[in-house]
């Protein structure tokens, strides 16, 4: 029997795409797709562990303070589980340990980013070692991009993808590891799943098609497992052809292209042994 996939929403202090990726699990075919407070989480009025599937949205967690999602993975490294004995990082580790997928988009990837949890070089989940910063540009990009897959990567979001076409809206996400080394093994263990590029799915730094200058045009990663994956261009804001800027001028799919990412983690999981 097929597992059931039980997606859960994180919301709260400052996100404001809870609502699109909830629904796009829901068009998924997830059974569940909870939107929860944190505050929920926080109080054990709801437990990652009845879960299988964690959404970590867009937005902007705490105004930005401290960096793009800082205070965030702060609160998340340091605050307890009321009535338990848990923090709320240990429960998200035990999450990570028991075969959860984890998407971060935009916010929700500069939130596993600074917490540690991507690229989680050696399976360390709690130190940090890239960033996402300021765009190259020094504005806020509103724009849509073309984005290249890497077939060798192990990211279970992106199986059978290749060239796809999401919209970013960030002011922080140029990608920068902290060192050569670290830059050398993301890619030689291919956790890089998604590039920026040209409508021809050709890599490039050049602006705008990269629109903020990540170190090698990185929109995505991995970590090892390929069940945890972050990127900063907006799948969610692509599920139905309406959504695309062209749409009344160009004949397109019923289904948009960013409705894949969660397909693949509903069909993962219902063929995954928890």
């Amino acid at each position: 029997m097929a597992n059931k996939v039980k997606a859960i929403i994180l919301t709260g202090n400052g996100t404001n795409c809870e609502m699109e990726m909830a629904h796009a699990c829901k068009f998924a075919g997830a059974d569940r797709y909870d939107i929860v407070h944190i505050s929920e989480l926080l109080y054990g009025e709801k437990r990652l562990s009845d879960y299988n599937f964690l959404n970590l949205p867009g937005g902007f967690l705490d105004g930005d303070d401290l960096g793009s999602a800082k205070a965030g993975a702060n609160r998340f490294l340091h605050a307890p589980i009321s009535g338990a004995n848990d923090m709320l990082i240990e429960e998200l580790l035990k999450f990570i340990d028991a075969g959860g997928l984890i998407l971060g988009v935009c916010n929700g990837f500069q939130l596993m980013v600074k917490l540690g949890l991507l690229p989680a070089l050696d399976n360390n989940f709690t130190k940090q070692s890239t960033t996402l910063t300021y765009n190259d540009s020094g504005r806020f990009e509103d724009r849509w991009v073309y984005l290249k897959s890497n077939e060798q990567s192990p990211c279970v979001f992106t199986r059978n993808l290749n060239l796809v076409y999401y919209p970013v809206r960030h002011g922080e996400g140029k990608f920068i590891p902290e060192s050569k080394t670290v830059l050398n093994e993301i890619e030689k263990k291919n956790l890089v799943a998604f590039q920026y590029c040209t409508a021809e799915g050709n890599i490039t730094m050049d602006y705008p098609a990269n629109p903020n200058g990540s170190t090698q045009a990185i929109a995505g990663i991995c970590n090892e497992s390929g069940r945890l994956f972050g990127l900063m261009p907006h799948p969610e804001a692509f599920l139905h052809r309406t959504n695309h800027p062209r749409w009344t001028r160009e004949t397109l799919p019923e289904k948009g292209q960013g409705l894949a990412i969660f397909k693949n983690a509903v069909s993962f999981i219902r063929g995954k042994n928890f």
